[in-house]
């Protein structure tokens, strides 16, 4: 496994480059549509603007269309008001651990803002994309000795990588800045004749309310 060293920055004018979703495109039409309905654009501005929004690729690309109304400054900051609801909640897991078998955590679970997972000789798959997060920030240590782990971040998340390995490999597919608003992880560790993987994926529809699945084995 080949690490990738290539690092993104960080800065606000590079997470504007992040690609929008759909949903995204809904939100800042909704924006056009009560800015209509309020009488502060006219039919040919909102037609004009609808067009603008649906042909956007990324959150740069929906700015001008939002700026000059009240309802938000700019699309990329109504986009991050999902994303702040993320956060919060008491997390009851601190560890994943894995020795000669494999354990998961995934589901809706609260990431704390600082995690461990420790595969030796087993494999470990964490699961973040259905997860909220207690603080914005969250640190998740990650060891693997002749064994391997599979991270899955939020896809508008903010993800810093900064594991290494020693005769092993560290992925850095899923390194990069996200939306405005999103958590922030940085994942350390390192791989010891072993691999970690991060990667992007984005939220399952997961019924309200659905429980975590749990680790067999696992400490927590």
């Amino acid at each position: 496994m080949i690490a990738k060293v290539e690092r993104m920055s960080d800065s606000p004018d590079n997470r504007l480059d992040l690609r929008i979703s759909d949903i995204d495109r809904d939100r800042a039409a909704g924006v056009l549509r009560e800015a209509h309905a309020q009488g502060r654009i006219t039919v040919d501005e909102l037609d004009e603007r609808l067009t603008s929004v649906y042909n956007a690729k990324t959150f740069a690309d929906l700015v001008p269309v939002t700026r000059d109304l009240p309802a938000t400054q700019d699309a990329a900051a109504a986009a991050a008001a999902p994303a702040r609801r993320r956060i919060g909640g008491t997390p009851r897991f601190k560890l994943s651990l894995a020795i000669l078998g494999g354990a998961s955590r995934d589901g809706q679970w609260v990431v704390p803002p600082e995690y461990t997972a420790v595969a030796t000789l087993g494999g470990i798959k964490l699961d973040m994309r259905d997860a909220t997060f207690a603080e914005a920030e969250t640190t998740i240590k990650a060891v693997a000795v002749m064994g391997g782990m599979e991270i899955t971040v939020p896809e508008d998340a903010d993800v810093e990588i900064g594991a290494f390995g020693l005769m092993g490999g560290v992925d850095h597919g899923g390194e990069g800045p996200g939306a405005p608003g999103a958590p922030r992880i940085r994942i350390t560790g390192v791989a010891v004749m072993g691999g970690i993987e991060v990667k992007r994926a984005p939220a399952r529809q997961s019924p309200k309310g659905a429980s975590p699945k749990g680790e067999l084995p696992s400490s927590g």
